[in-house]
């Protein structure tokens, strides 16, 4: 058995035996559900991009192609849920299959997002062992203090996220007065050759906790990640109802060490290593004509300054010129190399805005939810553009139609993605 496992069962035992060490009683009721639970969906997704010929992703990912205005792509998606029940214990399955197909890639993947036991004696204590996604945090399109987590998609904050495997347990108490929850959950997440590898360094046991408070009606959480695999952080984060239409949330997380390599306009590339210091702070509200505005504010302490991402556009300028003149990629590959480092990554930036309306079944239309949102770069004021027209009045069917529209001019984030639009329809079956 390896160190990770090993280091698994040791907690496991530990964390049961000091349940077990109290009083706790059973609740019958805990197992009046149905012993088995099936269910999942079918997903057909086809889209096309209209592509910018004058940014700096198309430029990095077609210059050795063919130049072409759009991309077509289709996608097909199967996601399975099980879930069976015996005594204390529950074995919980996610499992995920997809096909995607475009002109660039054809990529499938085949994984279990979620595969995991958890062993309930009391209601006031749970032990998960297994790969399983944990959601730490109240912010909707990003949560800085989701140590343990795969980032949110601020494009599509719905869709279901990989775990990680791991060892976690939740400790609950209740009380009267003020304070009346309280609830630590502990986690231990190993890396190594076979086991999250895209956590962090490998051959480390990481430690991470989580405490929470419901005081005087507010969501309070600490959370903490132990350096290992990644550097040290801690963070807190809250959510309060003002009003039965107005929540308020936030999130503050400080990271430790952070490194972030740098590239040049030349291709020279340097690593800083310096503290991070990640926000959020945002806003839920819901008016009388079932109008749903979500408004956040994000500071992204290890994003790259303005100065940074021109510095990289101008790179991949240099190097497509050096292509065309003397057939050399080599400030491409450079360019290629930044980008998957960080440059690459969605909302790479400092200062975002998010911006969500959404309107439940307009003009008396049932089952009908259009929406639009919006995500922009502070710094550099370029955004994207969704708008978003769903219905499901067919039972166990699905449709949304959505386009988005990135705009922004040279040497912003979003003026030089590889799309300038794009459009695409989901028909998604539930069983």
């Amino acid at each position: 058995m390896s160190l990770h496992w090993r280091a698994l069962a040791l907690c496991a035992c530990l964390l049961t035996a000091a349940a077990q060490a109290e009083e706790f009683s059973f609740d019958a009721t805990e197992f009046d559900k149905k012993p088995f639970e099936f269910g999942g969906y079918v997903e057909f997704k086809p889209d096309r991009s209209w592509l910018n010929r004058d940014g700096a992703f198309y430029k990095l990912n077609f210059y050795n192609r063919a130049g072409q205005d759009t991309l077509d792509r289709n996608s097909g998606t199967l996601k399975l849920n099980g879930k069976y029940t015996q005594g204390i214990a529950t074995v919980n399955l996610r499992a995920d299959a997809e096909v995607r197909r475009d002109a660039l890639i054809s990529d499938r993947i085949n994984r279990f997002d979620e595969a995991y036991v958890s062993f309930k004696p009391d209601p006031g204590f749970t032990l998960d062992i297994g790969k399983q996604a944990l959601k730490w945090g109240k912010g909707y399109a990003w949560s800085p203090v989701g140590f343990v987590e795969r980032p949110k998609d601020a494009n599509d904050v719905e869709l279901a996220r990989e775990g990680y495997t791991m060892l976690a347990a939740d400790f609950i108490r209740n009380f009267d007065g003020d304070l009346k929850t309280v609830a630590f959950t502990p986690v231990v997440l190993p890396v190594g050759s076979q086991t999250n590898q895209d956590f962090g360094k490998p051959n480390h046991v990481n430690a991470a906790a989580k405490l929470y408070l419901l005081y005087l009606d507010t969501d309070i959480d600490f959370t903490w990640l132990g350096g290992g695999s990644r550097t040290p952080r801690i963070g807190l984060d809250f959510s309060r109802n003002l009003s039965s239409t107005l929540e308020i949330h936030g999130e503050w997380a400080r990271i430790r060490d952070v490194e972030q390599r740098v590239v040049s306009p030349a291709g020279a590339t340097t690593t800083q290593r310096s503290d991070a210091v990640s926000a959020l702070l945002g806003l839920r509200y819901l008016t009388e004509q079932d109008t749903t505005y979500i408004l956040e504010y994000y500071r992204n302490g290890t994003g790259f300054s303005q100065s940074q991402t021109r510095d990289f556009y101008t790179l991949v300028d240099s190097g497509l010129a050096q292509f065309r003149t003397t057939g050399s990629s080599a400030l491409l590959q450079k360019a290629q190399t930044a980008s998957q480092s960080g440059y690459g990554k969605p909302n790479a930036g400092e200062r975002y805005l998010y911006l969500r309306a959404s309107q439940k079944e307009p003009f008396d239309i049932v089952y009908f939810t259009p929406s639009l949102t919006l995500i922009g770069n502070l710094d550099d004021r370029s955004y994207s553009l969704t708008p978003e027209l769903l219905y499901n009045g067919v039972t166990n069917l699905e449709l949304r139609l959505r386009a988005t529209w990135l705009k922004g001019g040279a040497g912003t984030e979003f003026g030089e993605k590889q799309n300038a639009h794009k459009l695409e329809l989901m028909a998604r079956f539930y069983f």
